[in-house]
C-alpha cells in the first residue's frame, strides 16, 4: 500500500499546505476551481477508466502498492488523488504568477 497509496496522499497534503501556509491564492473558495475540477473529471474517468478496467486492462497496476479502492469504471482511487494534486498544485502556481503580475510583485513562492 506505501508504494502508490502513500505517494498519492502526500501528494494531496503537499498541495493543501502550499495553498493554505504558503500561496494563500483563495482558488479553494472559487467556483471557477470547481467547475474546472469537474470538467478536469468529466474526462479523466472514462480516458482512466478505459486504461485501467479491470476486464482488459492497458494499464496495471500491482494491487500490493495501492489501497484496492477502485471507482467507477476500475479507477484506482490513487489515481483521482495524483490527478487532483496536478490540477491543483498547476491551478496554484499559475494563480499565483498571474497575481504577482497584476500587482508588479514578481516574487517566487
Amino acid at each position: 500500500m506505501i508504494g502508490y497509496t502513500l505517494p498519492a496522499a502526500a501528494a494531496v497534503l503537499a498541495v493543501v499546505v502550499l495553498e493554505l501556509a504558503v500561496l494563500r491564492t483563495g482558488l479553494f473558495r472559487r467556483a471557477a476551481y470547481w467547475i474546472a475540477i469537474a470538467i478536469v473529471l468529466g474526462f479523466q474517468i472514462p480516458v482512466d477508466g478505459w486504461l485501467t478496467k479491470l476486464s482488459a486492462p492497458i494499464v496495471r497496476y500491482n494491487e500490493t502498492h495501492s489501497s484496492g479502492v477502485r471507482i467507477p469504471w476500475d479507477i484506482p482511487v490513487e489515481d483521482f488523488l495524483f490527478g487532483w494534486a496536478l490540477v491543483t498544485a498547476v491551478l496554484l502556481l499559475w494563480e499565483r504568477r498571474r497575481t504577482a503580475r497584476r500587482t508588479g510583485a514578481e516574487e517566487a513562492p
